[in-house]
């Protein structure tokens, strides 16, 4: 067994410091274990001639052309995904269920890229025009039956290459429950078609028929090439995500709390929210695909606003929390509906 990198035994401070090309990442280990395990779930399925080439970057992509998955290159050592943690709140992927969840996903978008799916006409009938320009915005409708639910934040109604992704998903990792989960929903059409699809596919690799037309190799935005030190990336990243969320009116905060005098002797609410702060982060976040980092900086708003109205907790602290996390829900929900897109996938 290979010597820990020195960087791994640095603090976050130090740690920072370092560029994405000094790491000398490799995708090895657990992670190749679950690389690996997608290339077992196609061959399953009869697809042998798509194994879909990975490579470390900073997110989750697929890009076009190219029939390969970039994968945050956090993952690739234990020591990386705590240092994802404490400067997010969150690992996207971070578990074996959820990094095979999004493996799944991206590997829809490398099939219908190699095999250019998405020229065939019913593939636009059912899922839309692949060319068209992904939006800055959507509007997702969770009670929809037309669309598969795999990823947070309804990610399949984003646009018609996601759904397509998502769909296959579904198919890739359910075997054949997926007739039952769905049955009865519009949306048990499109995965007919992709099972169709693929076993078009999977007749054609087994009498030997031609390789996908479509098999680049290349490696975009790969961390190997990339002089950006892991302080300056993350920087970034939490400017990004915390201007996604629009700050919270007081109206909010006085349903759950009071400055009457009769609550004098209670808990501040600041107080009340520090305490339930994570577990409150972790199911909002979980329950409408928002990233953790996001939902944090309006709860630490919600705390510092709560300070300077001098609010303190008026009921029961059970129900308080109860209420708060539905609030919290609510607006994150009433912005997502407002048109703006899930920033966690």
């Amino acid at each position: 067994m290979s010597a820990p990198p020195a960087w791994s035994r640095l603090d976050d401070a130090k740690l920072l410091d370092r560029r994405f090309c000094d790491l000398n990442l490799t995708v090895q280990g657990p992670l190749q274990a679950r690389v690996d395990q997608i290339h077992t779930e196609l061959a399953a399925r009869g697809i042998t001639r798509l194994r879909p080439h990975v490579w470390l970057s900073t997110e989750w992509f697929s890009p076009d052309g190219i029939p390969g998955i970039a994968l945050p290159f956090y993952l690739a050592h234990p020591r990386l995904i705590r240092l994802e943690r404490n400067q997010m709140l969150a690992v996207e992927g971070g578990t074996p269920a959820a990094c095979l969840r999004i493996l799944r996903h991206e590997t829809g978008h490398c099939i219908d890229t190699a095999y250019r799916l998405h020229r065939r006409k019913r593939y636009r009938e059912l899922f839309g025009r692949y060319s068209d320009p992904y939006p800055d915005t959507y509007t997702p409708r969770p009670g929809s039956r037309r669309y598969v639910t795999h990823l947070p934040g309804w990610y399949a109604q984003a646009h018609p290459a996601e759904d397509f992704a998502e769909t296959f998903a579904v198919w890739l990792g359910s075997r054949r429950a997926w007739r039952a989960r769905y049955r009865g929903w519009p949306a048990l059409e499109k995965l007919e078609y992709v099972d169709g699809l693929m076993t078009e596919i999977a007749r054609s690799s087994a009498r030997g028929g031609s390789p996908p037309p479509v098999r680049s190799r290349r490696t975009p935005e790969a961390i190997a090439h990339n002089t950006t030190t892991l302080r300056e990336h993350y920087r970034e990243k939490k400017l990004l995500y915390a201007d996604e969320f629009p700050d919270f009116y007081d109206t909010d905060l006085y349903r759950l709390f009071s400055t009457d005098p009769q609550f004098a002797d209670q808990p501040t609410a600041a107080a009340f929210l520090r305490k339930i702060r994570p577990a409150l982060r972790r199911d909002v976040s979980r329950w409408t695909g928002a990233y953790a980092y996001t939902i944090d900086q309006v709860l630490g708003d919600m705390i510092d606003r709560s300070k300077e109205l001098g609010l303190r907790l008026a009921m029961e602290p059970g129900q308080a929390e109860a209420d708060a996390r539905m609030m919290v829900t609510v607006q994150t929900m009433n912005y997502l509906h407002a048109g703006h897109r899930p920033v966690a996938v």
